[in-house]
């Protein structure tokens, strides 16, 4: 079997998801390549080949130092017709997710989105997706083997690869591949989330049970002691407490972090759908029959108030 990973890069900076796509195609075994786009990409194809990546393809050119769809998906389909892959992986991102949608729809083969699981029957790889609002979990796979099947996997759900020695191998495509309609000129930070919510090991999130923006500071303070990234329910978003690219939820974000807080949240099926996939997750609420406890992995009942500033205190000594 042979596999395709698709690596990202930000700014000249491998995006540290590209490591758990390695990990996910290790698990398949088979022959492994990985695919690289940037201006310069030498210094990272060098750490991808050795944690993992396989033979680390790079194309190099300055039209790819930002993310431009049209351009990635002709550069990448000239690699995957030169490589032929039975499979291709890529994690969910932003970027990512468009750019396998993109050349499954070029290429006609079939694509499964968001796999939390990846495993062998016979010479098929079957993909383990949530369904339904993550009620229930489905396994597909593709019945066309002559096409690549393209699979995006959910931020945090594999393990990175280990180190392993690889090599490096500097392709060329053809100049028509950086011919595009649109020019992207600028790529702009979100402000004010120091940690993105996706990609954050640790997760502190609140509720109504935090009775008022004004308390907000007590979550911030909180999640600031243990480097983590500030959620929120669709309630509070609703509300203007905060904004909603903190939403946590079928309507918001889905984010599968090793630590994840909740604060004055009851568990909404709403709001489950988005965080129980967490490793770890602690409920803190005065309501001993919240429903979230029944998916904690740790509750504490009691007053928010008391409880936050406690916790941050213990956590900015290291505790």
């Amino acid at each position: 079997m042979n596999i395709l990973v698709i690596a990202e890069q930000k700014e000249g900076a491998l995006a540290q998801s590209s490591f758990e796509a390695l990990g996910a195609a290790q698990s398949l075994g088979g022959s492994l390549s990985t695919v690289l786009l940037a201006k310069d990409p030498a210094q990272m194809a060098e750490k991808l080949a050795a944690n993992g990546g396989g033979k680390v393809m790079t194309v190099a050119h300055d039209s790819l130092d930002l993310f431009n769809q049209e351009t990635f998906r002709k550069v990448v389909g000239e690699i995957i017709e030169k490589c032929s892959p039975d499979i291709v992986i890529g994690v969910a991102t932003i970027n990512t997710r468009a750019l396998l949608s993109a050349l499954a729809a070029k290429t006609g083969g079939a694509m499964a989105s968001n796999a939390t699981g990846l495993r062998l029957d016979g010479d098929k790889v079957v993909v383990t997706r949530p369904c339904y609002g993550g009620k229930a979990v489905a396994e597909v796979t593709t019945s066309d083997s002559g096409k690549p099947f393209f699979v995006s996997l959910r931020l945090k759900a594999f393990s990175p690869a280990p180190e392993g020695a690889g090599e490096v191998s500097a392709e060329t495509v053809s100049d028509s591949c950086f011919e595009s309609r649109t020019k992207v000129v600028e790529a702009v930070k979100e402000s004010g989330q120091t940690v993105k919510l996706e990609e954050a090991d640790a997760v502190v999130s609140f509720g109504r049970g935090l009775q008022g923006a004004e308390n907000i500071p007590l979550i911030q303070k909180l999640a600031d002691s243990l480097g983590a990234a500030v959620g929120a329910s669709r309630a509070v978003v609703d509300a203007g407490w905060i904004e909603y690219k903190h939403q946590v939820g079928q309507t918001g974000r889905t984010v599968t972090p090793k630590l994840y807080i909740a604060v004055g949240i009851s568990g909404a099926i709403q709001h489950l759908v988005g965080m129980q996939s967490s490793k770890c997750i602690v409920a803190i609420n005065k309501d001993k029959d919240a429903p979230i406890f029944n998916i904690a992995s740790y509750g504490i009942v009691g007053d928010a108030f008391e409880i936050l500033p406690a916790l941050s205190e213990r956590f900015a000594q290291g505790g």
